[in-house]
Protein backbone atom coordinates (compact mmCIF):
# COMPACT_ATOMS: atom_id res chain seq x y z
CA UNK A 1 0.00 0.00 0.00
CA UNK A 2 1.34 3.42 -1.02
CA UNK A 3 0.63 6.36 1.28
CA UNK A 4 1.01 9.97 0.18
CA UNK A 5 1.14 13.23 2.07
CA UNK A 6 3.22 16.05 3.49
CA UNK A 7 5.93 15.00 5.93
CA UNK A 8 6.19 16.24 9.50
CA UNK A 9 8.71 15.26 12.15
CA UNK A 10 8.09 11.81 13.53
CA UNK A 11 5.82 11.42 16.53
CA UNK A 12 7.45 9.44 19.29
CA UNK A 13 6.30 8.27 22.70
CA UNK A 14 8.11 6.59 25.54
CA UNK A 15 7.98 2.80 25.39
CA UNK A 16 10.42 -0.12 25.42
CA UNK A 17 11.56 0.57 22.75
CA UNK A 18 10.35 4.06 21.80
CA UNK A 19 7.25 3.94 19.56
CA UNK A 20 7.43 5.94 16.32
CA UNK A 21 4.76 7.19 13.92
CA UNK A 22 5.32 9.05 10.66
CA UNK A 23 2.81 11.85 9.96
CA UNK A 24 1.67 12.13 6.34
CA UNK A 25 -1.05 14.79 6.16
CA UNK A 26 -3.63 13.60 8.71
CA UNK A 27 -2.46 9.98 8.78
CA UNK A 28 -0.02 8.57 11.32
CA UNK A 29 1.90 5.59 9.95
CA UNK A 30 3.25 3.26 12.70
CA UNK A 31 6.89 2.53 11.92
CA UNK A 32 8.04 0.09 14.59
CA UNK A 33 6.24 -2.89 12.98
CA UNK A 34 8.10 -2.17 9.73
CA UNK A 35 11.60 -2.67 11.13
CA UNK A 36 13.22 -5.24 8.84
CA UNK A 37 10.95 -4.41 5.89
CA UNK A 38 11.78 -2.66 2.62
CA UNK A 39 11.00 1.06 2.61
CA UNK A 40 10.48 3.24 -0.46
CA UNK A 41 10.20 7.02 -0.08
CA UNK A 42 9.78 9.33 -3.06
CA UNK A 43 9.80 13.14 -2.99
CA UNK A 44 7.26 14.65 -5.42
CA UNK A 45 9.12 17.94 -5.82
CA UNK A 46 6.53 19.90 -3.83
CA UNK A 47 7.42 21.67 -0.59
CA UNK A 48 4.75 23.28 1.59
CA UNK A 49 5.34 25.56 4.57
CA UNK A 50 4.44 23.75 7.79
CA UNK A 51 3.12 27.02 9.25
CA UNK A 52 0.98 28.62 6.53
CA UNK A 53 0.72 25.75 4.05
CA UNK A 54 1.77 27.77 0.99
CA UNK A 55 3.97 26.13 -1.63
CA UNK A 56 7.60 27.19 -1.52
CA UNK A 57 10.62 26.47 -3.69
CA UNK A 58 12.87 26.08 -0.67
CA UNK A 59 12.45 25.15 2.97
CA UNK A 60 13.82 27.37 5.75
CA UNK A 61 14.14 26.68 9.49
CA UNK A 62 13.03 23.04 9.20
CA UNK A 63 9.95 23.41 7.06
CA UNK A 64 9.02 27.11 6.74
CA UNK A 65 8.64 29.38 3.73
CA UNK A 66 10.77 32.53 3.61
CA UNK A 67 8.01 34.96 4.77
CA UNK A 68 7.16 32.74 7.77
CA UNK A 69 10.84 32.31 8.59
CA UNK A 70 11.15 36.10 8.69
CA UNK A 71 7.98 36.73 10.70
CA UNK A 72 7.48 33.84 13.14
CA UNK A 73 9.03 33.83 16.61
CA UNK A 74 9.56 30.07 16.40
CA UNK A 75 12.16 30.75 13.68
CA UNK A 76 14.03 33.39 15.70
CA UNK A 77 17.64 32.90 16.78
CA UNK A 78 16.53 32.67 20.42
CA UNK A 79 15.06 29.24 19.61
CA UNK A 80 18.65 28.08 19.10
CA UNK A 81 20.16 30.33 21.76
CA UNK A 82 17.54 30.65 24.54
CA UNK A 83 19.76 32.99 26.54
CA UNK A 84 18.96 35.54 23.81
CA UNK A 85 15.20 35.38 24.44
CA UNK A 86 13.83 38.91 24.31
CA UNK A 87 10.20 38.38 25.30
CA UNK A 88 10.79 40.34 28.52
CA UNK A 89 11.96 43.28 26.42
CA UNK A 90 8.61 43.43 24.61
CA UNK A 91 10.14 42.65 21.21
CA UNK A 92 8.88 39.10 20.63
CA UNK A 93 7.50 38.78 17.08
CA UNK A 94 4.56 36.68 18.36
CA UNK A 95 3.82 37.64 21.98
CA UNK A 96 0.92 35.18 22.36
CA UNK A 97 3.03 32.34 20.99
CA UNK A 98 5.93 33.37 23.22
CA UNK A 99 3.65 33.40 26.26
CA UNK A 100 2.45 29.89 25.49
CA UNK A 101 5.82 28.43 24.53
CA UNK A 102 8.57 30.37 26.30
CA UNK A 103 6.96 31.81 29.42
CA UNK A 104 6.32 28.35 30.83
CA UNK A 105 8.23 26.09 33.22
CA UNK A 106 11.43 24.75 31.67
CA UNK A 107 13.95 22.18 32.79
CA UNK A 108 17.70 22.14 32.35
CA UNK A 109 18.81 18.55 31.86
CA UNK A 110 21.74 16.27 31.26
CA UNK A 111 21.40 13.75 28.45
CA UNK A 112 23.62 11.05 26.98
CA UNK A 113 23.29 10.76 23.21
CA UNK A 114 26.63 10.85 21.36
CA UNK A 115 28.18 11.92 24.67
CA UNK A 116 27.10 13.76 27.79
CA UNK A 117 25.46 17.13 27.07
CA UNK A 118 23.41 19.81 28.79
CA UNK A 119 20.17 21.09 27.28
CA UNK A 120 16.86 22.75 28.05
CA UNK A 121 13.24 22.04 27.17
CA UNK A 122 9.73 22.94 28.28
CA UNK A 123 8.63 20.73 31.13
CA UNK A 124 5.76 19.48 28.99
CA UNK A 125 8.28 18.24 26.39
CA UNK A 126 9.83 15.69 28.76
CA UNK A 127 10.69 13.01 27.60
CA UNK A 128 9.84 13.77 23.93
CA UNK A 129 12.79 16.16 23.61
CA UNK A 130 15.21 13.47 24.75
CA UNK A 131 13.76 10.92 22.35
CA UNK A 132 14.06 13.42 19.47
CA UNK A 133 17.77 13.77 20.27
CA UNK A 134 18.41 10.04 20.44
CA UNK A 135 19.42 10.21 24.11
CA UNK A 136 19.83 6.86 25.88
CA UNK A 137 19.94 8.41 29.38
CA UNK A 138 18.54 11.69 30.69
CA UNK A 139 18.15 13.49 34.01
CA UNK A 140 16.39 16.79 34.84
CA UNK A 141 18.77 18.99 36.84
CA UNK A 142 17.17 22.42 37.29
CA UNK A 143 13.74 23.97 36.91
CA UNK A 144 13.06 27.56 35.83
CA UNK A 145 9.96 29.66 35.28
CA UNK A 146 10.73 30.44 31.62
CA UNK A 147 12.95 29.71 28.65
CA UNK A 148 15.20 32.74 29.14
CA UNK A 149 16.23 31.70 32.65
CA UNK A 150 16.76 28.12 31.48
CA UNK A 151 19.04 29.42 28.75
CA UNK A 152 21.10 31.46 31.21
CA UNK A 153 21.43 28.44 33.53
CA UNK A 154 22.48 26.31 30.56
CA UNK A 155 25.19 28.84 29.70
CA UNK A 156 26.59 28.54 33.23
CA UNK A 157 26.72 24.73 33.00
CA UNK A 158 27.99 24.39 29.45
CA UNK A 159 31.24 26.03 30.49
CA UNK A 160 32.01 22.55 31.84
CA UNK A 161 30.19 20.13 29.49
CA UNK A 162 29.09 20.10 25.86
CA UNK A 163 25.68 21.23 24.63
CA UNK A 164 25.53 19.53 21.23
CA UNK A 165 24.85 16.07 19.85
CA UNK A 166 27.17 14.54 17.25
CA UNK A 167 24.46 12.93 15.12
CA UNK A 168 26.91 10.71 13.26
CA UNK A 169 28.29 9.30 16.48
CA UNK A 170 24.77 8.94 17.93
CA UNK A 171 23.75 6.80 14.94
CA UNK A 172 26.70 4.43 15.26
CA UNK A 173 25.45 2.95 18.53
CA UNK A 174 24.82 3.62 22.19
CA UNK A 175 27.64 5.23 24.20
CA UNK A 176 28.83 3.63 27.48
CA UNK A 177 26.41 4.44 30.34
CA UNK A 178 27.12 7.36 32.67
CA UNK A 179 26.30 7.80 36.37
CA UNK A 180 24.19 10.89 35.82
CA UNK A 181 23.59 11.82 39.45
CA UNK A 182 27.30 12.07 40.23
CA UNK A 183 27.94 14.01 37.01
CA UNK A 184 25.07 16.35 37.91
CA UNK A 185 26.51 17.02 41.35
CA UNK A 186 29.95 17.69 39.92
CA UNK A 187 28.66 20.04 37.23
CA UNK A 188 26.41 21.97 39.61
CA UNK A 189 29.37 22.52 41.90
CA UNK A 190 31.50 23.78 39.03
CA UNK A 191 28.70 26.02 37.75
CA UNK A 192 27.81 27.32 41.22
CA UNK A 193 29.24 30.85 40.76
CA UNK A 194 27.20 31.42 37.60
CA UNK A 195 24.03 29.89 39.06
CA UNK A 196 24.40 31.89 42.27
CA UNK A 197 24.66 35.03 40.16
CA UNK A 198 21.29 34.19 38.56
CA UNK A 199 19.81 33.92 42.05
CA UNK A 200 21.10 37.36 42.94
CA UNK A 201 19.79 38.88 39.71
CA UNK A 202 16.38 37.21 39.49
CA UNK A 203 15.66 35.94 43.00
CA UNK A 204 16.49 32.69 44.75
CA UNK A 205 13.41 30.94 43.34
CA UNK A 206 14.32 31.79 39.73
CA UNK A 207 16.35 28.60 39.31
CA UNK A 208 15.66 25.62 41.55
CA UNK A 209 17.52 22.32 41.74
CA UNK A 210 15.83 18.93 41.33
CA UNK A 211 17.81 16.66 43.67
CA UNK A 212 15.07 14.00 43.77
CA UNK A 213 14.84 13.60 39.99
CA UNK A 214 15.33 10.06 38.71
CA UNK A 215 17.50 9.25 35.68
CA UNK A 216 15.59 7.85 32.73
CA UNK A 217 16.89 5.14 30.41
CA UNK A 218 15.59 5.29 26.84
CA UNK A 219 15.59 2.52 24.24
CA UNK A 220 15.13 2.64 20.47
CA UNK A 221 13.83 0.21 17.86
CA UNK A 222 17.16 -0.51 16.18
CA UNK A 223 18.00 -3.91 14.73
CA UNK A 224 21.44 -2.90 13.45
CA UNK A 225 23.53 0.27 13.52
CA UNK A 226 25.46 1.30 10.38
CA UNK A 227 29.22 0.83 10.35
CA UNK A 228 29.58 3.87 8.12
CA UNK A 229 27.20 6.82 8.16
CA UNK A 230 25.83 7.90 4.78
CA UNK A 231 23.30 10.73 4.88
CA UNK A 232 20.42 10.38 2.40
CA UNK A 233 19.22 13.59 0.73
CA UNK A 234 15.76 13.88 -0.84
CA UNK A 235 16.76 17.03 -2.75
CA UNK A 236 19.60 15.21 -4.52
CA UNK A 237 18.01 11.75 -4.64
CA UNK A 238 14.20 12.13 -4.73
CA UNK A 239 13.60 8.38 -4.50
CA UNK A 240 15.31 6.42 -1.76
CA UNK A 241 14.88 2.82 -0.74
CA UNK A 242 16.39 0.28 1.60
CA UNK A 243 15.71 -2.08 4.45
CA UNK A 244 14.54 -0.21 7.54
CA UNK A 245 17.01 -1.32 10.20
CA UNK A 246 16.01 1.06 12.97
CA UNK A 247 14.85 4.46 14.15
CA UNK A 248 16.67 6.74 16.56
CA UNK A 249 16.11 10.41 17.27
CA UNK A 250 14.48 11.76 14.11
CA UNK A 251 16.47 9.45 11.84
CA UNK A 252 15.40 6.46 9.81
CA UNK A 253 18.28 3.98 9.65
CA UNK A 254 18.29 2.08 6.36
CA UNK A 255 20.86 -0.37 5.04
CA UNK A 256 21.50 2.24 2.31
CA UNK A 257 21.96 5.26 4.58
CA UNK A 258 20.25 7.41 7.20
CA UNK A 259 17.49 9.97 6.64
CA UNK A 260 16.75 12.92 8.94
CA UNK A 261 12.95 13.16 8.71
CA UNK A 262 12.78 16.49 10.53
CA UNK A 263 14.98 18.10 7.88
CA UNK A 264 12.32 17.38 5.24
CA UNK A 265 9.24 18.60 7.09
CA UNK A 266 6.85 20.07 4.51
CA UNK A 267 7.97 17.80 1.66
CA UNK A 268 5.20 15.98 -0.19
CA UNK A 269 6.20 12.33 -0.50
CA UNK A 270 4.88 8.87 -1.22
CA UNK A 271 5.74 6.03 1.16
CA UNK A 272 5.63 2.30 0.56
CA UNK A 273 6.58 -0.45 3.00
CA UNK A 274 6.79 -4.00 1.69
Amino acid sequence: MIRRGILRKMRVRLAEPAAYELPLDDELVPLNPSIGRQLYLEFSGEIHCIACGRRTNRSFSQGHCFPCMRSLARCDMCMVKPEQCHYHEGTCREPEWGQAQCMQDHVVYLALSSGLKVGITRQTQVPARWLDQGAVQALPVLKTANRYLAGLAEVAIKQHVGDRTDWRKMLKGDPPPVELRSRRDDLLERAKPGLDDLGRRFGEAAVTSLPEATPLVLQYPVRAYPEKIRALNLDKTPRISGTLQGIKGQYLILDTGVLNIRKYAGYRVSLELT
